[in-house]
């Protein structure tokens, strides 16, 4: 079994929304703001969490699908929602239960309103309007307000630019405090729906997804779940339900969805399994993630139910998780997570690629990964011809035109032989270097000819330890190249909720007339429970939040145990094959690779 590689799209996908607010002080500030150096956990902004943030956000309109209504209430401020180029547009939040409202904050983009009303509702159609603004400045607007409502939204009369309605942030705060959850948290709050069994209107098992039964959303494992099943289960209602063990008191629930989620469910409790009230609902849910505070007075049960009544599609429903949290049931605690790296990191493993000439890496270090390719590449990786040390201090993956008989690959257009035409060499970790958590750097010079595709990435361990198969077990390409484009390398994530064409990452140019071929550069992971930043010469390329990641895109599969890759290929979808400009050999050449934790 060899690691599969995904082919990579032409264009990548960035964080849903996201437009970076350009600070000063580059990687740095970018980590910082990660905790990723010092590696440790991010902490939140001061003062209490609106009732808004999390919760379901629709608007009149959509400038396009980078700028959703869900951006304005999702508590980052590099996102944001913005409307159609027109008046009279709106933003509406729905808080999942009456708040006393006592404050409103608007943090607008340049494209702000300068006439406006902030209104509350019951029912989403009749408004009680509670602020009035008729010549807005823009800006962070703090508001003082006063009123009940389920409800809250910002109705926008007149623009004060060309463009749209643009708002960053869209908070709601309830009075007391400007900014109690409708559930006070308790200080001893627990996951207690993990591990506990569970049952479903239906459950998937087919080739689509195997054994998706309701225990996979209560296994905490981000890359399984349930779903339901095609032919009685594509319909509404359908639900999914836990037994808790014991009654308990029901602080919140987090479901992550699958793109099959509801737009119309509730949350149900029940003493027996048989009798049901329901504690919370929606008929605007967004999918994704959702977190969703369980009014007190009315939050003790044994059985907790998600119910849904619409689809978002036409597919089933689908949970990659749903988990209850607060305080009494019958627990069973959770995997503990890997700790994040300690502060100051140190070095804990390294190849400086020593060695004489025409020698294979260091056996204790690296270990060859013989055979054919993925995504329709031409090359036939060759057990250590490809990929030897040049004696003086690097490593050098060099791609040959040089037929293997006995082999089988995709035709090659030069030839049209269907023997593989070219080797290359890949190496990787596994066994060796398996981790969790911290730097992963290497010094690379990459080579650029049409249909040569080098990387360094990193693939989750379960693939060779318990035969899981991609993309469930995560892929981290720190650094992928095609030599089609010269000047352009991408850092990317594939997950099982994103992946292939829409795998999550971003790419990095050099300015025109430069390759990455002409030196070496440092192509870099900085890696933690919170996020990953991805760089080149310490600028950054890419970077993760995991929960802005889990909220707008997937769920986070990246805290198992990785082992790192290195390989040249040849061909394939994503960068094309060889043709007559195509020169050979072609060599990647490492200068050294460092992890550090």
């Amino acid at each position: 079994m060899t690691p599969t590689v995904v082919t990579p799209p032409g264009l990548r996908r960035t964080p849903r929304g996201r437009r970076v607010r350009v600070l000063a002080g580059g990687v740095a500030l970018v980590v910082a703001a990660l905790g990723l150096g010092p590696l440790t956990a991010t902490g939140s902004a001061a003062g209490p969490t609106p009732v808004s943030q999390g919760k379901p956000a629709v608007a009149s309109s959509n400038e396009s699908d980078a700028f959703p209504a869900s951006a304005a209430v999702d508590g980052d401020r590099g996102t944001r929602w913005s409307s159609a180029f027109a008046d009279e547009q709106w933003l509406r939040v729905d808080l999942g239960a009456p708040v006393e409202v006592g404050q409103i904050v608007l943090d607008w983009e340049a494209a702000h309103a300068s006439s406006y009303e902030i209104q509350l509702s019951d029912d989403a159609e009749n408004w009680n309007t509670v602020h009035e603004a008729r010549e807005s400045a823009g800006g962070t607007e703090t508001l003082e307000v006063s009123g009940t409502g389920r409800y809250v939204r910002m109705r926008g009369l007149e623009r004060a630019t060309e463009y749209g309605f643009s708002l960053w942030e869209f908070e709601v705060h309830a009075t007391g405090d400007g900014g109690t959850d409708p559930a006070p948290v308790p200080d001893d709050e627990v996951l207690l729906s993990h591990g506990r069994p569970g049952t479903a209107s239906s459950s998937q098992h087919d080739g689509n997804c195997w054994e998706c039964g309701p225990d996979k959303a209560f296994d905490s494992d981000p890359a399984s779940r349930w779903a339901t099943e095609p032919e009685v289960g594509w319909t509404d209602p359908g639900w999914i339900a836990v037994d808790l063990g014991a009654p308990a008191e029901i602080s919140r629930v987090v479901l992550q969805w699958d793109p099959a989620h509801a737009r119309s469910h509730a949350i149900q409790l029940s003493d027996d399994g048989r009798e049901w009230r329901t504690v919370w609902s929606t008929t605007e849910g967004r999918g994704l993630k959702e977190t969703i505070d369980i009014p007190a007075g009315d939050n003790i049960g044994r059985h907790v139910r998600m119910y849904g009544t619409e689809r978002a599609g036409p597919h089933g429903y689908s949970l990659w998780e749903f988990s209850v949290y607060g305080t009494g049931g019958d627990p069973i605690a959770p995997p503990p997570l890997p700790p994040n790296p300690g502060e100051p990191m140190e070095l804990v493993w390294s190849d400086e690629f020593e060695g004489p000439a025409g020698s294979v890496p260091d056996p204790t270090k690296w270990r060859s990964d013989p055979g054919g390719g993925q995504n329709n590449e031409l090359q036939y990786y060759t057990g250590s011809d490809n990929a030897l040390l040049d004696g003086e201090g690097r490593l050098v993956i060099e791609a040959r035109r040089q037929e293997t008989p006995g082999t089988t690959c995709p035709v090659d257009p030069l030839s049209g032989s269907t023997t593989c035409q070219y080797t290359s060499g890949r190496i990787n970790t596994h066994g060796l270097l398996d981790f969790t958590y911290g730097r992963v750097e290497a010094r690379i010079k990459v080579s650029s000819t049409r249909g040569h595709w080098p990387a360094f990435w990193m693939l989750g361990s379960s693939f060779f330890e318990d035969g899981r198969p991609w993309p469930h077990v995560g892929e981290i390409d720190i650094m992928e190249h095609i030599g089609s484009e010269p000047n352009v390398v991408h850092s990317t994530l594939h997950a099982p909720a994103y992946f292939g064409g829409n795998g999550y990452g971003s790419s990095f140019s050099l300015p025109d007339g430069q390759s990455f071929g002409d030196d070496f550069h440092v192509y870099a992971l900085d890696w933690n429970r919170e996020g990953m930043v991805f760089t080149v010469d310490d600028r950054v390329v890419h970077t993760v939040d995991r929960e802005e990641l889990e909220a707008t895109v997937g769920p986070w599969v990246f805290d198992g145990r990785f082992f790192l890759i290195l390989n040249s290929a040849v061909g394939g979808d994503w960068p094309g094959p060889p043709d007559s400009s195509t020169v050979f050999p072609q060599r990647m050449t490492v200068d050294w690779v460092r992890v550090y934790q």
